[in-house]
């Protein structure tokens, strides 16, 4: 009896160290990873998704042909955009909604390096929880932490692109019309405060769309260090 009680242990010894190995051989690099590792990889991936998807809002109709991100005109002006193809001018109201999304195109192109820079606030202590959350907890933390600064950084560059594609005259052309037609109240909107939310939000969509794809495709982790991180969440 005892001897077959000391066989029973040691094939259950055996067994368990053969289920412990297999552990050890699926973690990366035999489960050896840093903080540093993880944050390093977190950053690489949104790097890889501002390069990737952030860039293609600066190329023209970036933002008016990307149904994820198009700005739409603001709730108080769309029964200005109604009034004014009601009465033959649809031209107008096309060119003004179009313009909207041409200052956002040439914003993101003139704002994506301050962006880039903020990549770098991500801290080793919140690496390892972003990297175990949800498939856009990494454009979350982004946003909670750089929302304010790049509103900031983007106003200044919404206002001027207005006036250099001519957004602000075709506007206050539009607006202008709309107000003086009989039965009509007058809008007075801040355009330059919309856009610029509906150019961050734009941003931030893009960058979780390329982090959604590296935590969900394997085959999109082009390097090692994109692997050997995000084979933790999966």
């Amino acid at each position: 009896m005892i001897k077959r009680i000391f066989a029973l242990l040691i094939v259950l010894n055996l067994t368990a160290c053969a289920e412990l190995q297999d552990v050890v051989n699926q973690l990366p690099q035999g489960g050896v990873i840093s903080n540093g590792d993880i944050a390093l990889g977190l950053k690489q991936a949104l790097d890889f998704g501002i390069d990737k998807q952030v860039t293609k809002l600066t190329q023209k109709d970036g933002f008016f042909k990307n149904e994820l991100v198009k700005i739409l005109l603001p709730e108080e002006l769309q029964k200005v955009d109604n009034t004014l193809r009601s009465v033959g001018l649809s031209s107008l109201a096309d060119e003004g909604l179009k313009l909207l999304n041409r200052a956002a195109e040439d914003a993101v192109k003139e704002a994506t390096p301050i962006f880039i820079n903020a990549v770098k606030n991500i801290t080793f202590n919140d690496a390892r929880t972003i990297l175990l959350g949800e498939d856009n907890a990494a454009t979350l933390y982004l946003t909670s932490k750089t929302q304010t600064e790049l509103y900031n950084k983007f106003k200044p560059v919404i206002d001027n692109s207005f006036s250099k594609v001519g957004a602000d005259q075709i506007w206050t052309n539009l607006i202008t019309k709309y107000n003086n037609l009989p039965l009509t109240t007058d809008v007075n909107t801040n355009l330059t405060d919309y856009v610029t939310n509906e150019a961050l939000k734009g941003v931030y969509t893009m960058i979780a769309v390329e982090e959604k794809v590296i935590r969900n495709k394997v085959s999109s982790r082009t390097t090692d260090l994109l692997k050997k991180v995000f084979a933790l969440q999966d």
